[in-house]
């Protein structure tokens, strides 16, 4: 029996922070306004087939031009704070030289709104629009992009780093290396395995670099990474499916996290990619494995691994699904975090930066939407953020994915995520059930402050 909204929030610390998180490409829209550039997934999403209801984010959820609606949309929640992503090629339309005021204005009024309503502003540098114009130069393939990066963050930090409660550098770079590049469902749309392992090498790189010169320039806000990893689990217990799991985690998780952590790549990984692993320069290492204010997970499904190679079909197996055909399994937040803690010693402060699901939402006559499978969804993985808290995993906050429906990406608009429903003809904002519950979740949470 799930814990009462009351008892729930009995098992968070005054001081947990509560928010909700989005990112630039998927609302902001004003794709070509006031100076931006063009980021690799304007380009992708031209691409004849690239987005599966042929759609694009030149509007989005033209956050852009609705900033203080939005603003006071999160604050009506009840929120601590709001994760979000800069638009770089917003604020530097060609990934390096000139800056667009234009652009670093909006995210001012971003910040200074946010400010103004006692919300915490949590920013993310690279939520996966690269600029165009790097791209057309190589790309995260090119080691010249990981000093462009470094000097975008040092140009970000000068710009808003006081008003910041948090700095991310990057989010799911496994997402942009292995979807991005050796896959092709994401942009850039490439397919090449050692081109992948490449692209994660550098993205690690820039982050650890962009970590050193921030600390060096005096930033003061606290530095972290996102990361999106899932427990692996054998889809049977044969030796076989077991070393296919311990393999799977090892490209997911361990590739990103033993070298943030321990400063060495996972030797099984790096045996089993052969020539297509990345070429590594001395110092590298040392570079990336810079200390973590905090480390940012995404959670969505565990993954079961056979080793067959085919995914197992979670759903012909009676397990319930998000409209992603996700498994819905909240006990595997809590296995992974306690995987973390157990496997890095010292582990920094952790906060769940994106938990959600999709799900065929629909606004009823009477204007509601009932979204009592992403109500519960939330619930049930909140506790296992509590079980995993109660185990000793130093949990700092959580942040749900998102906010507001908007574009997923491959999928377009088909997938609604969001606990604000978004009318994409009218772009009217719809609070769902599930927003309704969080803010009464989140006053239980307040009054334990007071």
């Amino acid at each position: 029996m799930p814990d009462s909204l009351q008892r729930l929030a009995q098992r968070f610390p005054p001081d947990f922070l509560w928010g909700v998180a989005t990112s630039s490409f998927q609302i902001e829209g004003a794709a070509q306004k006031d100076g931006k550039g063009a980021s690799i997934w304007d380009r992708f999403c031209r691409q004849p087939g690239a987005i599966a209801d042929g759609s694009h984010g030149d509007m989005a959820c033209d956050h852009y031009h609705r900033l203080e609606q939005d603003l006071d949309l999160i604050a009506s929640l009840g929120v601590d704070c709001y994760r979000f992503s800069i638009s770089w090629p917003r604020v530097q339309p060609l990934g390096q030289g000139a800056w667009n005021p234009a652009g670093l204005d909006f995210y001012d009024r971003l910040i200074d709104g946010l400010s103004r309503r006692g919300i915490r502003a949590f920013a993310t540098l690279n939520h996966w629009d690269l600029p165009q114009a790097l791209q057309d130069e190589g790309g995260w393939g090119s080691r010249d992009t990981v000093h462009s990066f470094v000097n975008y963050a040092r140009g970000i930090q000068a710009r808003f780093g006081d008003r910041l409660a948090g700095l991310t550098t990057h989010n799911e770079p496994w997402v942009m290396a292995t979807l991005g590049h050796e896959q092709g469902l994401f942009a850039p749309g490439l397919k090449c395995r050692r081109l992948a392992m490449q692209v994660s090498h550098h993205l690690l790189l820039s982050h650890g670099l962009a970590l050193q010169a921030l600390r060096a320039d005096g930033a003061r806000e606290p530095l972290g990474i996102v990361l999106n990893i899932s427990p692996c689990e054998p889809a049977t217990d044969s030796p076989e499916d077991r070393a296919a799991a311990r393999l799977a985690d090892g490209q997911g998780r361990r590739w990103y996290t033993d070298p943030l952590f321990k400063g060495v790549y996972p030797e099984d990984v790096w045996a089993d990619l052969g020539p297509d692993a990345p070429l590594v320069q001395p110092g590298d290492l040392a570079a990336i494995a810079q200390p973590l204010d905090y480390l940012g997970v995404n959670y969505y499904t565990r993954s079961l691994v056979s080793a067959s190679g085919q995914p197992v079909n979670v759903k012909a197996a009676g397990r319930p699904v998000t409209a992603m055909d996700w498994e819905i399994y909240p006990p595997g937040l809590t296995h992974l975090l306690l995987q973390l803690k157990a496997d890095y010693p010292g582990l920094p402060p952790v906060y769940i930066t994106e938990n959600g699901g999709a799900f065929a939402d629909a606004v009823d006559a009477d204007g509601t939407v009932h979204d009592h499978d992403r109500l519960d969804y939330l619930r049930h993985h909140i506790a296992a953020v509590a079980d995993a808290r109660d185990r000793g995993v130093p949990m700092a906050g959580y942040m749900v994915w998102s906010l507001m429906d908007n574009f997923e990406w491959a999928s377009g608009y088909a997938k609604r995520f969001g606990i604000v429903h978004v009318d994409y003809q009218t772009l009217a904002r719809t609070p769902k059930a599930s927003a309704r519950w969080w803010q009464a979740f989140l006053r239980e949470c307040r009054a334990r402050r007071a």
